[in-house]
């Protein structure tokens, strides 16, 4: 027996298409309906009556996953995409997965059991083939997410570019010994920033030591404990990137403790802009992203799969910029420098 997913395949469409078709034809552009109810008549399809009751029912509520919901990256997403769906007659309803798994899995019955109508998640762990299949079947988005090969509608920045954007601005104050704390390697967006980092090294013909190259995940706990490893050693940085604003305090703070000086002994660089970043002492230098922005357009995206419209492309990169403050010496060396 043929299955809506057969029916979508014929049509080249997605599942969500033939389901609005099914439900709500008008909202569906007629070039698009056409194809869809050839598929139908082609293959024989009969829907599911009683499926197609609970489909028609609306909650007018989308889920949003957060990895961590004490990060205020992520709360200014969530801020942006609140905004966009209140606009939209959408209510948020908000879960933290403390970056596990089985939260994750976990989310997926709210849809399953059709208790909201779509879902965004922030920096999922999901693997991608996993991800892939839950698209098939449900209206998702991800945000400040990055895959080896798209096929869901994600928004995010250009981790690699940033990230030598950051690491590039270091080299050229005149630092030559450049150290990396990482986020955690199993996540893309991690790998992105730690190759900007070293495509940016490569590129100015500097050699990457690797002793100074540390793995951590993103917390301000995780800076701060792998800075003091690093300063332990007898090879230390003269600078260094953070592919977090948490990250680089960390860092600083570690630094302070050694009595160095900040930026005189050791620049820093971090990642996010959060609000803190201005405030503190020394001011961070920092990659800015969009994030209330990155937000709204989450939101946008999955509105249009939640109205059965087509996404022509499925990755959506938002411009990010480099905030010169105190952290990297700029200043102090009157080297305020730009592309």
């Amino acid at each position: 027996m043929p299955k809506m997913s057969d029916v979508a395949r014929l049509a080249g469409v997605s599942t969500a298409t033939v389901s609005r078709v099914l439900r709500n034809p008008d909202a569906v552009k007629t070039g698009t309906k056409e194809k869809v109810l050839e598929a139908i008549h082609q293959l024989n399809y009969q829907p599911n009556m009683l499926a197609r009751h609970f489909r028609r029912t609306e909650t007018k509520t989308i889920l949003v996953l957060v990895p961590n919901i004490i990060n205020t990256v992520f709360a200014e997403i969530v801020g942006g995409i609140e905004e966009q769906a209140s606009k939209n007659g959408y209510r948020v309803l908000l879960r933290n997965t403390a970056r596990k798994l089985e939260r994750e899995y976990g989310s997926i019955e709210h849809l399953k059991q059709r208790q909201v109508d779509g879902m965004i998640m922030l920096s999922p762990q999901l693997d991608e083939a996993t991800l892939n299949e839950i698209s098939s079947q449900f209206p998702i988005v991800l945000a400040t997410a990055n895959l080896e090969t798209p096929k869901i509608p994600f928004v995010s920045i250009d981790n690699v570019s940033s990230s030598y954007k950051a690491t590039e601005h270091l080299i050229r104050l005149g630092h030559k010994k450049v150290g990396h704390i990482t986020g955690p390697m199993d996540s893309l967006l991690s790998r992105h920033r730690n190759e900007g980092y070293r495509k940016a090294l490569g590129d100015y013909g500097l050699d990457i030591d690797e002793q100074l190259v540390r793995r951590g995940h993103f917390s301000y706990e995780s800076g701060f404990e792998q800075m003091m490893d690093m300063l332990g050693q007898n090879h230390v940085p003269t600078a260094v990137f953070a592919p977090s604003d948490e990250m680089a305090i960390g860092i600083i703070n570690a630094a302070k403790e050694h009595q160095l000086r900040i930026p005189e002994d050791l620049a820093v660089v971090g990642f996010d802009n959060i609000r803190f970043a201005s405030m503190f002492n020394p001011s961070l230098t920092t990659i800015a992203q969009p994030l209330f922005k990155m937000g709204q357009r989450s939101m946008e995206l999955l509105l249009k799969k939640l109205n059965g419209e087509s996404i022509s492309q499925t990755e959506h990169l938002l411009p990010d910029e480099l905030i010169i403050r105190d952290s990297c010496g700029a200043r102090k060396k009157g080297k305020l420098l730009h592309n």
